[in-house]
């Protein structure tokens, strides 16, 4: 089994989707956003619009999302404004700017997709969504405490 390259595999495959979009963006003119802010656009798309929530679900801190958020903000990208179930809190959203440059973003995953069908089939396409898409369960259970390797 080679478990030890499924991390690299993962990552690897994440990198060409992530550069496929960030490509596709520039060539229709849009600002070369990094990987975090494409990461917090993709959480508003799905609906966490918090940005503590999109720290959370990203596995990062607070203070960087807020950071990715307002460098968005000051590209016309996105807004924060205060949420007006919890005024408490903040939520994030797109701008028009935004919300049209999602939908290049759409079409250009769409197109990625496509690409990836044809080249691996609609059988192991469907499979490899589906695996994505399975509850794997808590990564935690039962695991010791982590030990950091000596470099």
């Amino acid at each position: 089994m080679r478990t030890h390259q499924l991390i690299i595999a993962l990552f690897q495959r994440f990198c060409w989707l992530d550069e496929g979009l960030q490509a596709r963006l520039h060539a229709r003119g849009w600002p070369d956003v990094n990987r975090p802010q494409s990461m917090v656009m993709t959480n508003i798309v799905s609906g966490i619009v918090r940005p503590s929530d999109i720290a959370r679900n990203l596995g990062v801190p607070r203070q960087a999302i807020h950071s990715t958020i307002n460098q968005m903000v000051r590209l016309g990208i996105v807004r924060l404004d205060v949420d007006p179930d919890d005024r408490r809190h903040m939520i994030v959203s797109f701008t028009e700017t935004g919300a049209r440059m999602c939908k290049d973003a759409q079409r250009a995953m769409d197109a990625l997709a496509a690409q990836i069908t044809a080249r691996i089939g609609q059988d192991r396409f469907d499979a490899l969504f589906d695996a994505l898409e399975a509850d794997w369960g808590d990564n935690m259970a039962g695991a010791p405490a982590p030990r950091r390797a000596a470099c």
